[in-house]
């Protein structure tokens, strides 16, 4: 979804707790990272993915964007939840063009919203593999309603909107820029603090997405609940910066009941994937989001869903000044810059 025309964009991912902002400069030898920081948001500024205290959230982004110094005001951003449909479609044989002006009938059996609210995308997968008269299509729906939001945001934010995006295709991106010659079917998983994405790969096409409205500030309200104190006592709790709190052998069972819920709804969407008629194992899963780095949530979803998994590094394929940069920091956090920069990465003319 496309709104104006340059080539070269800022990746900005507003998530519910933390906006993430990351510029790169695409060049002869590769890409260089030109910038990168993130700010905190406060509770319920941005709630399944609707955006509640506008003000609040421009003014972020506008310090944040002040503080990197970054003078590039068009940028990709994304949206995700509820308001977001992703679908794999079989249709007719047909060139482009008379796909889209056939788009809206084609998708009206699979868009649960009236079409008039929605803003409609679509990519050709390409032949269909079972009937050479028909070709496999990724049809995108988002409502109006949030995309507008978005706009509106960055207005306030004095940023220009260009591409905005989906999460789950941004981590298709960046899967795309920093893992080369895999083969078979990968499972992209990012976890943040209200919002899973799931997005199942068969040679760097989506194949599988799913939403799920879990994440790390369940672990966080489970504390809070368990010991009677504030959301902001709680997240301290959680993070080993206030142990007089809570007993860390309750909160290490609280933080593990919580993964488990995770892995479990993880495992039930892998299952559901194979049911609609996969032939190919998931061979690995990439972790990327600031939960993921949960201690000891990868090695249980290794568990349950028997797939190997790793952790995202979104850094790997990209040149950085050790100068200019702290490079354990960029390690610590790289999970976390996944979608954002999938988003960098964007270009105008990307589909």
């Amino acid at each position: 979804m496309i709104f104006a025309k340059k080539d070269h964009l800022i990746g900005l991912d507003i998530g519910s707790r933390t906006i993430k902002l990351c510029e790169l400069l695409p060049t002869k030898k590769g890409r260089i990272l030109q910038t990168f920081g993130m700010i905190d948001l406060p509770q319920n500024a941005i709630v399944e993915g609707r955006v509640k205290e506008p003000t609040v959230v421009a003014d972020a982004i506008k310090g944040l964007v002040a503080d990197l110094n970054v003078s590039e005001q068009n940028v990709a951003t994304s949206v995700a939840g509820y308001s977001v449909i992703i679908k794999r479609i079989t249709v007719g044989k047909m060139t482009e063009e008379e796909l889209l002006e056939n788009i809206h009938h084609e998708a009206e059996q699979y868009i649960p919203f009236d079409l008039d609210d929605v803003n409609i995308d679509f990519h050709v997968i390409g032949e269909n593999e079972l009937n050479p008269n028909q070709m496999n299509v990724m049809l995108v729906a988002a409502k109006k309603e949030i995309i507008n939001e978005y706009v509106d945001l960055l207005d306030m934010a004095e940023l220009n909107p260009v591409v905005i995006d989906i999460d789950v295709f941004a981590l298709e991106k960046v899967f795309e820029d920093n893992y080369l010659n895999v083969e078979g079917t990968v499972g992209l998983i990012d976890i943040g603090a209200n919002k899973m994405n799931l997005n199942i790969v068969k040679g760097y096409m989506s194949n599988f997405t799913r939403d799920v409205n879990i994440g790390g500030e369940q672990i966080t309200r489970e504390i809070a609940s368990r010991f009677e104190c504030s959301f902001e006592e709680a997240e301290a709790v959680k993070v080993g910066k206030d142990t007089e709190k809570a007993p860390e052998e309750e909160v290490n069972e609280i933080i593990h009941s919580v993964i488990s819920g995770w892995g479990a709804e993880i495992r039930r969407a892998i299952d559901f994937y194979y049911s609609t008629g996969s032939d190919e194992d998931i061979g690995r899963i990439v972790l990327s989001g600031g939960a993921s780095q949960t201690a000891g949530f990868s090695e249980l979803l290794s568990a349950e869903t028997s797939i190997d998994v790793q952790m995202s590094n979104p850094f790997v394929s990209v040149q950085m000044d050790e100068r200019r940069f702290d490079m354990d920091y960029l390690q610590s956090i790289a999970p976390q810059a996944a979608i954002c920069m999938g988003l960098a990465s964007r270009r105008v003319a990307d589909k």
